[in-house]
This record gives C-alpha cells, structure tokens and sequence, in this order.
C-alpha cells in the first residue's frame, strides 16, 4: 500500500503483471492462515501414508550377492555397515558417456546425499548402487567429490540390481536381508530439498505443467534439471544420448550438476 505526503490514507497498490497482488500485513496474515490449515492437513496425510509404508510387507532376497565397491567385490550385507537398516539410491548409468554426460536428474538427487551422517546417527546406512561398470563409477565418484559408498551392481539380479532410478529401503535381520520399500519418479523428491524450497517460491519449479496464476511465466519442460551445449549455453526440452556434446575438458563438478543451464 501506498500515502501521499497530503493525505495518510493508505492508496491500492498497482498489481504487477506477472507477480502476486500486493496487499497489507494483516491481509496476507489471513491469507496464509488459511493455506496453513491446508498445508496441516497435507503434512497429517503424509504421516498417514508414511504410517501405511511401515506396515508395507517385505521380500527376503540373498543377502550375500556381491556388489562391487572402491575396494572390490563385498556382500550385499556389508552395506548396512553393521546397522539395521539401510537406504539406497540407484543412479541411472550411461556406459562410455562423459562426467557430463551421466543422469542429470540422478545427478541432482546425489548431490544432495553428499553424505549421510544424520541417518547414520538415527541407525540407517545409506549407499549409492549404480548398474555402471566399476572403474567407470570410481572415476565420476572422484570427480564429483562424492563421500557417501558407491557400489556396481551391473550383473546383480533385483531387487539388489535391476531399473535404476529408484529410492529403496533394506532391513537387516542377523545375516538375512529384506527389502521393504521403493519409488521412483517424483518419490524421489524427497531426497532433493531444492525442489521443496523451490515450492515455496512465487515462481515455483518455473515448469510448464505447474499450475500458475495467469499472466506468470509460462515454464519449461518438465524436468529435475536442464542441460547445457557444450559452450554453457542452456538447451531446454527433451535430451537423448550419447552426449559427447557435453564434454568440456574444464568442466567442475557444479557445472557437471547444473550444466550451466540455469532457467530464467
């Protein structure tokens, strides 16, 4: 709201085109008051779902089926590291492609799980398996500057291998080992904290499939991230491979993350 210098009384303010009404503290209080009570009933339900997971039943697999880590071949076991229960992500592989080249969504969803020291500290383990060959995985590991355990699991039958892509949760029982929970697509979310504060952002994800107020930007392809030509410049929309395109022989592990190609 506005005054003039001759008259005190508050004056409307212009909408912006493209932007929120503008309105007075106490209008916005009430405002978000009632989304609050939405949002209550968001998070009660997500208690409730997340309830139902822990009465989900489980599937006992081999627990011994190696996995190949950065000192060789060990026991699917050995990844709980002595804990109860263990929590994986399986990143996506692209055999041969560049550093560059690899996942950009998994990419993302790593990079958020640079280690894993709360969830080790509540009794989870957590651990990276991809379907890419082990020295191929060592070598990108090196260059993102990862810490949390990478392991192959190329030839390794599911639910241990298989489609990748995917958040897992493993319990251990003495040398028995279940699996109790997966997802995949937008159940991965959760690991990635940038989405949820992008959420609570006037622009949201800045993707076209958001619904937004009229007169907002109009987004780009849906996606957890975007890429960049080999000269930075962003390249919006679908992506297919091989990508040597992304190759760039100064490239650092952030512009292997964001690809240069933040949206506008």
């Amino acid at each position: 709201m506005t005054t003039t210098p001759d008259d005190p009384t508050p004056l409307p303010t212009p909408a912006l085109p493209g932007r929120p009404p503008v309105v007075d503290l106490a209008t916005w209080q009430r405002a978000r008051d009632e989304l609050l009570v939405r949002e209550k009933a968001h998070t009660r339900e997500g208690d409730a779902i997340a309830a139902a997971r822990r009465r989900l039943p489980m599937v006992e697999f081999d627990g011994t089926i190696e996995v190949v880590g950065p000192d060789g071949p060990v026991p699917f076991l050995d990844l709980f590291q002595g804990r109860d229960e263990l929590v994986v992500y399986k990143h996506m592989w692209y055999d041969g492609a560049p550093h560059q080249g690899q996942c950009e969504g998994c990419t993302t969803t790593a990079w958020h799980l640079k280690d894993a020291v709360y969830l080790n500290a509540r009794g989870v383990s957590f651990a990276v398996l991809t379907s890419g060959q082990a020295d191929e995985v060592a070598a990108y590991v090196a260059f993102m500057g990862y810490t949390q355990p990478w392991y192959s699991v190329r030839d390794a039958a599911p639910p241990v291998g298989g489609d990748m892509g995917h958040l897992t949760a493993f319990l251990r029982d003495g040398d028995r080992a279940f699996l109790t929970y997966s997802t995949t697509g937008r159940g991965n979310e959760r690991v990635n904290g940038s989405m949820g504060l992008l959420d609570m952002t006037p622009y949201g994800r800045g993707e076209v499939w958001e619904d937004k107020p009229e007169d907002w930007p109009e987004g780009l392809a849906a996606c957890w991230s975007w890429r960049s030509d080999a000269d930075g410049k962003p390249t919006w929309g679908p992506t297919s491979r091989p990508v040597p395109q992304w190759t760039r022989p100064d490239a650092t592990p952030v512009d292997t993350l964001g690809r240069r190609g933040h949206h506008p």
